[in-house]
């Protein structure tokens, strides 16, 4: 959605929009959700358009320090109650909100729909992540906060064991494009790890995060462990950061640095996924006909505005002139539209900004001399926010598309002598956050650990690692610090507690005269290497 200038509005929720499109936060929809807002002063909001159709379809109040300190205040409250609860009791609320978003899928993705504008299938992809990572969450918190045992100083006389305590209260900062699955799964992990969240959701799409918070409620979620304070990020978001045991980030590579010195500044953790300029490569060997609609879903689902999105393609020589004409021709017959239809396969962009990003990159690589294979135009007929899903090729490599995130549905190919080149141009970025590639499995083992990217997709864009909620996700360069998913996507939440147990005598004393102790842990330590009983 677009932000509007800020002030009070009579009727902010319209029935319906141009073309007859339903609001889905119309009839009392829009004002219930409203009251999951911690916002005291009502009075102003902030009114928003959707990228549907352009017009103003919704509103938000405004939070303000005082909203973030009243937040903390309760949220650390009721951490301290949450604490205490049994991972069993945690699972069964997480297992519920699994279940109530798939229940209620249809009237959540209307709502990320009329916030993003992102397709139907878009929409689903990413209720289905958020279910599943509560689910997973739900099911593995008791056993990644189980008590460890670890070895101790001396076999028998020392006995460690290694806790893990939650951090507190966490705060959240989450973006536009993904706003239900970018708040939510960092949130599940972080009250499967006994925190408290207050998370401020991008201000283009508020309510996404609010639809969830809902059903976290009736889920049986305490109401003051994760609280939702809407507003700038000048206020809202800063006084977050000054109150936060812990801050997580979704966005781009200059807040998130800007960020992690505040965080640091401050001696609380903080972790981040950042930009990406995300490369695929298809080698000699590929499937072509799986790597053309790969590339398809890879480049353009979600309209581009994806973190993982594929931006630049290296295809081999070998495949070239087989791989590039299908490519386009299935881009130029691509499905495009603005509605809550299944069979929308891209929506327009999600604001007027990332609209006139796109046509940006586009014109300034065609006034460079590229080539437009495919797309490279608007379509106000279908959308006064859609465009065209765009090939490029024949781009000089100083142009800014081939190097800057263009966040939107524009993809630059390049020629390549084999898989090798492809690899080293890949691996030519500031980025690292994820990459594809197309080879044979028994290839993939030798090429992929050589592309410098948190994650690596074989025969797949995005989903498969994205999907794969029991490894850990993130990207190595500029493109963020630490990982979501996976059991560190937890264990990052609480604090590591060693407590070692010492029988008999103090490690630090030693119960022998200081030759002989010498002597002995001389000796000791030789045979504990060679039968293998020390660490």
């Amino acid at each position: 959605m677009t932000a509007a200038t800020e002030h009070s509005v009579s009727n902010p929720f319209p029935q319906t929009l141009s073309g007859g499109l339903r609001n889905p936060l119309a009839d009392g929809v829009g004002e219930k959700l409203l009251d999951y807002a911690r916002v005291t002063d009502r009075s102003l909001t902030n009114v928003l358009a959707s990228p549907l159709t352009g017009e103003d379809a919704s509103a938000m109040v405004v939070g303000s320090d005082e909203d973030v300190v009243r937040a903390f205040d309760s949220a650390r409250k009721a951490q301290r109650a949450w604490a205490r609860t049994s991972p069993k009791e945690r699972r069964t609320i997480l297992h519920r909100f699994h279940d109530l978003l798939l229940t209620h899928q249809a009237e959540v993705m209307d709502i990320i729909q009329l916030e993003t504008g992102k397709s139907r299938g878009s929409a689903f992809e990413e209720l289905m992540h958020t279910a599943i990572t509560a689910r997973y969450y739900g099911n593995q918190a008791g056993k990644l906060l189980k008590t460890r045992k670890a070895h101790g100083a001396l076999p028998v006389l020392s006995q460690t064991s290694v806790y893990h305590h939650p951090k507190g209260v966490v705060g959240a900062i989450s973006p536009w494009n993904y706003p239900l699955t970018l708040a939510m799964c960092d949130a599940t992990a972080a009250i499967a790890a006994g925190n408290a969240v207050v998370l401020k959701p991008d201000s283009n799409t508020p309510y996404s995060a609010l639809v969830a918070i809902e059903l976290f409620y009736r889920a049986g979620l305490p109401r003051d462990l994760f609280q939702v304070v809407p507003g700038r990020g000048s206020v809202v978001g800063q006084a977050i950061i000054a109150r936060a045991d812990y801050l997580m980030f979704t966005g781009s590579s200059e807040t998130g640095k800007a960020l992690a010195t505040q965080a640091g500044a401050r001696l609380i953790d903080f972790s981040a996924e950042l930009g990406g300029k995300n490369a695929m490569i298809v080698a000699e060997d590929a499937n072509v006909n799986a790597a053309v609609e790969g590339t398809r879903i890879a480049a353009f689902t979600n309209t581009g505005h994806l973190c993982v999105s594929i931006e630049r393609l290296y295809v081999a020589d070998k495949v070239w002139d087989e791989f590039v004409p299908k490519l386009t021709d299935r881009v130029k017959n691509m499905t495009l539209g603005s509605s809550y239809d299944w069979d929308i396969e891209m929506g327009p962009l999600q604001s007027q900004a990332q609209f006139d990003i796109a046509v940006k990159f586009v014109e300034e690589a065609r006034e460079a001399g590229a080539t437009v294979l495919a797309g490279g135009r608007a379509r106000p007929d279908l959308g006064p926010l859609v465009y065209e899903p765009t090939i490029l090729t024949d781009v000089p490599s100083s142009s800014p598309v081939c190097h800057e995130e263009v966040f939107g549905p524009v993809v630059v190919l390049q020629r390549v002598s084999d898989v090798h080149e492809g690899i080293r141009l890949a691996n030519d970025s500031d980025y690292g956050l994820n990459a594809s590639l197309w080879t044979s499995p028994k290839r993939a083992k030798e090429l992929a650990p050589q592309i410098e990217s948190g994650s690596v997709n074989v025969n797949d864009g995005f989903a498969a690692t994205f999907a794969s909620v029991d490894a850990p996700m993130g990207g190595f360069k500029q493109s963020g610090v630490g990982r979501r998913q996976g059991p560190g996507g937890l264990l990052k939440y609480t604090e590591p507690q060693t407590v070692t147990v010492q029988r008999v005598t103090p490690i630090s004393v030693p119960f022998l005269p200081r030759k002989v102790y010498g002597l002995v842990m001389t000796i000791a330590l030789s045979l504990g290497k060679k039968f293998r009983i020390l660490p």
